[in-house]
């Protein structure tokens, strides 16, 4: 286990990486001066913290992966390949598309993006690393974007809420709960997904084994978007416009939270 000032030195390194949007001598995470007052732009001023699971070469390093991590709670594995469709789409593609077409969609609107990775060529980082990340950010509210891996006949999106109040979500449980319900209504009203029939309860569960969840100081939910091993919705799921309506329908969720409805 790697030391706590080892953590955040490669917190710092990564986050310098994975910071984007601001002018060069901006400080990792914040806005540059004067946004807030750009007109037009719903999301001035804010930092929003997007995080796609997985990466498309963990599979590659399965001994980096698999080592264990403290999520808070309990230990869990440094990150995994994610799951893949019948037909081989994998999870990391799909969550960094989707990544990628939200990250637009807030700049457009006048945010300050984070992301915990910017390519899909890479490995890891490893889920607690991705968590201090957004929170060395200081990122207003963030998204875990993935998909899920269940039964062939199972359909739908299922919003994974904190379940485990960490000393370090203590103060955001509420917040998440609040904005959890923007992302669900988003994804019924922006997308073709209905609410999970095999997993959860009306599209909602609690978590108490995610590093994620356990170690956010923001609010922040992760979004199953559905389920990859079905064949209707991984149809949806690999298709431009399906994921460009996810990130839309994302993007809306946060404006929806960030204006206090």
């Amino acid at each position: 286990m790697l030391s706590a000032s080892a953590v955040l030195a490669a917190c710092a390194a990564v986050a310098m990486a994975a910071v984007a949007g601001g002018p060069a001598g901006a400080a990792p995470g914040r806005p540059a001066a004067g946004a807030a007052s750009a007109p037009g732009k719903p999301l001035a001023g804010k930092v929003i913290g997007i995080d796609p699971g997985h990466n498309g070469h963990n599979w590659a390093f399965p001994r980096r992966i698999n080592r264990l991590i403290w999520n808070g709670h309990n230990w869990e594995a440094c990150d995994t390949t994610g799951t893949a469709t019948n037909g081989g789409y994998p999870e990391p593609r799909f969550t960094f598309n989707v990544a990628m077409y939200l990250a637009a969609d807030l700049r457009a609107a006048g945010a300050h993006v984070v992301l915990t990775r910017t390519t899909n060529r890479g490995v890891g980082p490893c889920v607690n690393t991705r968590a201090f990340l957004l929170d060395r950010a200081h990122a207003n509210v963030s998204i875990d974007i993935h998909a899920d891996g269940g039964p062939s006949w199972g359909r739908g999106f299922t919003v994974l809420e904190p379940g485990f109040r960490d000393k370090y979500n203590r103060k955001v449980i509420r917040g998440s709960v609040r904005f959890g319900h923007d992302v669900h209504l988003a994804f019924l009203r922006h997308t073709p997904f209905r609410v999970s029939d095999y997993y959860g309860s009306n599209g909602y569960v609690f978590r108490n084994d995610l590093a994620g969840l356990n170690l956010t100081t923001m609010p922040k939910v992760l979004i199953e978007c559905g389920n990859m091993r079905n064949v209707a919705d991984a149809r949806l799921l690999t298709s431009p416009r399906v994921q460009k309506e996810i990130a839309r329908a994302l993007e809306d969720a946060i404006i929806r939270f960030l204006a206090g409805h």
